[in-house]
């Protein structure tokens, strides 16, 4: 690595302290004005020294980049991001503050916060406190002055790795004793996160708080995986009724719903460690209920078909993400935040492993490196994308995907000729498609392509 003023050799000259305990201890708060030492530690041995920034004490988890000029409060609160140490490359960070509306879900979830330039004072209408003081109500250990390019150079070249924040006195130990700390902490490959993530209960998210004004259109039972709060927010502006279920959720309990189609969230952790998740699926996907997954849940579409999964070098992750759709040949700016994909092969359709569900293509692949960010089922009602339609923050070019799910729901029920949503649930007849994109495929054509409204 490139020599930098934040970055040192590891050395063992430090002051000794007394052995860490094998929990991080409990993060204290520190007012801004005395920001106290710290250290960013990675595995590899690389010190970077900077200021406490939030709470104080030490933190372990994987250390990785997002390359979002904005948004840091929604990519604070994506649950994708637990167990990691965010690095922000846009250098200016907290400028707008803290606000009581864009969370992405109940709490900050990243492990440690990395920034270059923290704003001293936020200037924005909606600002409620400034960043430092939630990362500290939050105990969320976080770095502020050191070189963040060169760190994302670094993790660019080396590929993410462990880290940890040490800030505070857990900064005067022993540098060896820190890295040693860091490289004993478990590796994000093979960790199983999405239970720890999800809702504990059952939630329902209702189109009429969210401007619908007409008839439901369907209803969907979404499984939380580490969901985004704009992602059924999404489904309820185009009238869909959206029954949140925990990641532990069994098939049983997705059949007493009744549901027009299912979906799977994006989350954090191994798709491998997946396998209820990925037995669901094949549950659902076995009754032909209309499907849609991003991110983790295009993963476990992956996986539930026949097909590996990896862990990529550095992930995908920040807001300004392109996407070619092979579709259309159109490229999407999308927003991102996922550090393993699918491996399938680009370019060709193929019969999944698990032949029962028949063939297969990637619909979409990343312009930067070629990995695959879509899948799309040809002879099933099944689809998903890597990447995150719902947009929060970021570009709204995939928000049509929405339209897809329901297209694909509207018409497997005209199919069948089934009408999930009653009278008593607020429908008077047969769900009106109004204020969604207009279906142009006939039935006829539909059967011939598989069940699939997507493959015209």
């Amino acid at each position: 690595m490139t020599a930098h003023p934040s970055a040192t050799p590891a050395q063992s000259s430090a002051p000794a302290a007394a052995p860490a305990p094998a929990q991080s201890p409990v993060a204290t708060q520190a007012p801004l004005q005395a920001a106290a030492p710290a250290l960013l530690v990675l595995e590899d041995g690389t010190v970077h020294r900077g200021a406490a920034y939030g709470a104080q004490g030490a933190r372990l988890g994987e250390a990785v980049f997002a390359t979002g000029m904005t948004g840091y409060q929604e990519t604070l609160t994506d649950p994708s991001y637990a167990r990691q140490i965010v690095v922000q490359t846009a250098p200016h960070i907290g400028n707008t503050g803290i606000n009581d509306e864009d969370a992405e879900s109940r709490r900050i979830w990243v492990a440690g916060y990395v920034v270059r330039d923290a704003a001293r004072r936020p200037s924005n209408w909606r600002s409620r406190r400034t960043l430092h003081e939630e990362l500290s109500a939050q105990e969320i250990i976080g770095i502020k002055d050191v070189d963040t390019r060169a760190i994302t150079r670094h993790l660019r070249s080396a590929g993410s790795m462990k880290a940890g924040i040490f800030s505070g006195d857990q900064a005067a130990r022993p540098i060896a004793e820190l890295i040693a700390e860091v490289k004993a902490q478990p590796s994000m490959a093979g960790a199983r996160l999405a239970e720890e993530v999800s809702t504990d209960t059952a939630y329902t998210v209702e189109p009429g708080d969210h401007g619908w004004g007409a008839e439901i259109v369907a209803t969907v039972a979404a499984i939380d995986l580490g969901i985004k709060t704009m992602t059924p927010v999404r489904m309820a502006e185009r009238g869909l009724r959206v029954h949140v279920l925990p990641a532990t959720s069994s098939f049983a309990e997705i059949e007493a719903l009744n549901p027009d189609g299912v979906f799977l969230s994006n989350g954090p952790g191994d798709p491998a460690t997946a396998a209820n998740q990925i037995g669901l699926l094949r549950e659902v996907l076995d009754a032909r209920t209309p499907f849609f997954g991003i991110c983790f849940g295009n993963q476990i579409l992956g996986r539930a078909l026949g097909f590996g999964t990896y862990k990529l070098p550095f992930g995908h992750r920040g807001i300004n993400q392109p996407v070619m759709d092979h579709a259309t040949g159109k490229v999407e700016i999308t927003s991102q935040n996922h550090g393993f994909a699918v491996d399938a092969p680009v370019g060709e359709v193929l019969t999944a492993p698990q032949d029962r569900f028949g063939r297969v293509e990637v619909s979409h692949s990343s312009l930067n490196d070629g990995v695959v960010e879509g899948l799309r089922c040809l002879d099933i009602p099944a689809f998903s994308v890597q990447y995150h339609p719902e947009a929060a923050a970021g570009p709204h070019d995939s928000a049509y995907l929405f339209d897809r799910f329901v297209e694909l729901m509207t018409d497997a029920r005209t199919k069948t000729g089934a009408d999930t949503v009653s009278a008593a649930d607020g429908a008077t007849g047969p769900a009106s498609t109004s204020g969604t994109t207009e279906t142009t495929e006939t039935t006829t054509d539909t059967e011939t392509r598989g069940g699939n409204p997507l493959n015209a």
